[in-house]
């Protein structure tokens, strides 16, 4: 039988625990997180057939019934296997109460500065209802110069390089979605910047395969898998890892262009 893209991403994330012990507590976090959304998706997929799920709108009382108490069992989650400060987050989210949770699903569903703790978890949440949707859309995605998604209109989470006759393709993968489209390589994906004197790339023996893409217009990076260099890697998981490039990257005066669900 041929593995999901969960258990794939999970075997990943197995693989890098043993290999880079330091990252075991988000690693493990994120095992958690990638069964409960894999449950999700085979769950929301039998209960919400509705057509008119979109985008550009907010949930409809037929959705939020169905979300509002996973969303309480993802928080539990969070609060007894996430690190400290997302366990903090979300036992304030839980007591704050259903219309408060409501209102950060729909804030979260809409795009509306995801940026901080609670939002990241609301989106993570999504994440699986947010791939049926798109699943669902049925557009094709198209070359673009600034980078969001075609489908859901979100900034990538991630980069990644394949082989493309002598050389690599680059593609985006969107960070709520998970859809994915080509992208020019030598073009900034937040501000269209194509000269490549402002385009640094930076990379860490430890982690040779993860590129730091760096624009010195927008101030903003990304982090690119190259699959041509460890095959093996399952972007959404190496890009957990290499937290340490993160690090690096912001204290040399850049920004993330869109963070993980650890505020990362």
């Amino acid at each position: 039988m041929t593995a999901s893209a969960w258990q794939r991403r999970i075997q990943r994330a197995d693989e890098l625990i043993a290999q880079h012990p330091f990252a075991a507590e988000i690693l493990g976090f994120y095992i958690h997180v990638a069964r409960f959304q894999e449950e999700s998706h085979r769950r929301l997929g039998r209960l919400l057939q509705s057509a008119s799920a979109q985008f550009d709108r907010e949930l409809g009382a037929a959705e939020l019934e169905e979300l509002i108490p996973r969303f309480d069992s993802f928080l539990s989650l969070a609060d007894s296997r996430g690190p400290q400060h997302l366990g903090q987050i979300s036992r304030q989210l839980k007591s704050s109460g259903e219309t408060a949770c409501r209102d950060l699903l729909n804030s979260a569903w809409m795009g509306h500065s995801v940026s901080d703790a609670g939002q990241l978890l609301a989106a993570a949440f999504l994440q699986p209802y947010a791939e049926l949707v798109r699943a669902r859309a049925l557009r094709h995605a198209t070359q673009q110069t600034h980078a969001v998604c075609p489908v859901c209109h979100r900034k990538p989470g991630v980069g990644v390089l394949r082989q493309m006759g002598e050389g690599a393709a680059r593609s985006l993968v969107c960070g709520f979605c998970l859809g994915e489209w080509d992208f020019r390589r030598i073009v900034c994906p937040g501000c269209g910047e194509e000269d490549e004197r402002r385009l640094a790339v930076f990379s860490a023996s430890e982690f040779d395969y993860i590129r730091v893409e760096c624009c010195d217009t927008c101030k903003t990076y990304i982090k690119t898998v190259d699959l041509t260099k460890n095959g093996r890697a399952e972007p959404v998981v190496d890009e957990l890892v290499s937290a340490p490039l993160d690090l690096w990257a912001a204290e040399h005066g850049y920004a993330k262009l869109k963070k993980n669900i650890l505020g990362m």
